[in-house]
């Protein structure tokens, strides 16, 4: 939210157009007197610099995930326009038994392996078996098969990715907006616009505030002032949208913080030694199973045959399970006895020494993410987790990521993160033709507007400049790449002065 990056310390006018460009001819910041005591007015120049400078240099970053963010923001009503025959069938009067369900999955999708099944959540919804391990498929996604509860009927088969299930479409979109389709690499790019998204929305908030503080009045804060015009009035409109959406772009940073690769890594460490991590139930099976058969749980394993007709006898899923296996529909059954309403999803054991997993995968409010591991063997529980035991620090980071994903509220959270994208991708535009409308006009027709004076960290008293360095040291640690561009821009910084005393000492001399 570059706010105020391109005006004086004084709130009085326009700076003078001496110069034409970011560094060149800056004069350095008035040295502070030993009677002057320090306040805003001292640390003022210094937050509009890094003001300008993030505002100039990040603000390309924020607008590309503003703009993705946006898209993901409309595809979960798309996804159910786009894929409605798959998701949606008649209301039949019987259910199938959820293993004759998987085997008729599996005659129409024999390849790969069942790694899970959710049931059809509500009457009117299709049943999904999601194999893994099948050709042309990432390994990070999922073939989810749809089938009919009703009658069977596979009525389609799609790419599913993430725990929230989604499609193609919100696939392509969450993919763009997390990496731009680039891999891990790509995420460097949305880690850095979540690392400063923070601090540019609270400079400039900061700015705002002490800039209308004279009015005294709520108005000149939350409302843009018509009665100006040029620049002044691009900043009228970019400071009272920045003031409504502040707390949105707070939120939006640390989340998007939470599971970002380098400070989410450190997030996670933290909550780990809080002994706030999100707990899992464990799969591991008590005993030796062996003697039951010893394949419990080998369901659509390479390798092992399908077994059409073993449902009927066992109840299992009609993917290779072996006589020792409860079946899914079993299994199902006691997770219901244990508490776990719909939407569920099982995960089949990957082996002979682990459990099923039966899991709710509800993100909207109020959260349902209790699970439960079930002996293949027994199908008795084994292990449950609820998620009203959750670590404080876990549910607040559940809680956290479905509402930047959009899912918590459902459809009001999703217009909600489109208005938060859409002032960002405003604010931005905004700061870029306040940064125009700042530039120097009388000495050359294409130049831009410049930062404060360089040198105002000088005039921050020791007492308060060092542990300020410490504190900043330590964020840039805890978020590593707003820790590397900031020292990057320092660097950037001192070069073009060091270039502007060179140019000034001929010019003195001559």
């Amino acid at each position: 939210m570059p706010t105020e990056q391109y005006l004086r310390s004084s709130d009085a006018g326009d700076a003078p157009d001496s110069t034409d460009g970011v560094g060149s001819g800056e004069q350095p910041a008035a040295p502070v007197r030993r009677s002057e005591r320090f306040g805003w007015s001292v640390l003022r120049p210094l937050v509009l610099r890094l003001h300008f400078y993030a505002g100039v240099l990040v603000a390309p970053f924020l607008l590309v995930a503003a703009v993705t963010g946006l898209l993901y923001a409309g595809s979960f009503q798309a996804e159910k326009v786009l894929y409605a025959h798959e998701l949606n069938v008649p209301v039949g009067t019987r259910t199938l038994p959820l293993s004759q369900q998987v085997a008729d999955a599996r005659r129409a999708h024999p390849e790969g392996k069942v790694a899970a099944v959710r049931p059809a959540p509500r009457a009117g919804d299709t049943t999904r078996v999601l194999l893994s391990g099948v050709p042309g498929v990432p390994d990070d996604h999922q073939l989810a098969v749809f089938v009919n509860p009703y009658t069977g009927d596979v009525r389609g088969a799609l790419q599913t990715y993430g725990s929230t299930g989604a499609l193609p479409l919100r696939a392509w979109l969450d993919e763009l907006h997390r990496d731009l389709h680039l891999g891990e690499k790509g995420r460097l790019y949305s880690e850095l616009a979540a690392s400063w998204l923070w601090v540019v929305a609270g400079g400039g908030l900061a700015l705002w505030i002490a800039r209308r503080r004279r009015h005294r009045t709520l108005r000149a804060l939350v409302l843009p002032d018509r009665t100006v015009t040029g620049r002044r009035r691009t900043l009228s409109w970019h400071g009272a949208v920045g003031m409504w959406a502040a707390v949105g772009l707070f939120f939006l940073s640390a989340t998007g913080l939470t599971w970002s690769t380098y400070a989410g890594a450190n997030i996670g460490a933290l909550r780990q030694s809080l002994g706030q991590a999100t707990p899992a139930v464990s799969t591991a099976v008590a005993g030796d199973h062996t003697q039951h058969g010893g394949t419990a749980g080998m369901a659509g394993m390479p390798g092992m045959p399908d077994m059409p007709g073993m449902e009927g006898k066992q109840g299992g899923a009609s993917d290779g399970s072996a006589p020792s296996d409860v079946g899914i529909d079993r299994v199902l059954r006691a997770a219901r006895a244990e508490g776990l309403s719909n939407p569920v999803e099982i995960d089949l054991p990957k082996d002979s020494d682990t459990a099923y997993v039966v899991k709710q995968v509800q993100r909207s409010w109020p959260e349902k993410q209790d699970a439960v591991a079930v002996d293949p063997a027994t199908g008795k529980i084994t292990d449950v987790s609820r998620f009203a035991d959750y670590p404080v620090l876990a549910k607040l980071t559940r809680y956290g990521i479905d509402l930047h994903t959009g899912t918590l509220f459902g459809i009001a959270n999703q217009i909600a993160l489109a208005a938060l994208a859409l002032a960002l991708i405003f604010l931005v535009v905004w700061g870029y033709v306040m940064w125009w409308q700042r530039r120097p006009t009388r000495d050359r027709a294409l130049s831009f507007g410049r930062p404060n004076p360089r040198g105002a960290w000088r005039r921050i008293p020791l007492r308060v400049l060092l542990p300020s360095a410490l504190v900043v040291a330590v964020v840039g640690w805890a978020v590593p790449l707003l820790g590397i561009s900031l020292a990057g821009f320092l660097i950037v910084d001192v070069a073009l002065g060091m270039i502007a005393r060179r140019r000034r000492v001929p010019a003195c001399a001559g």
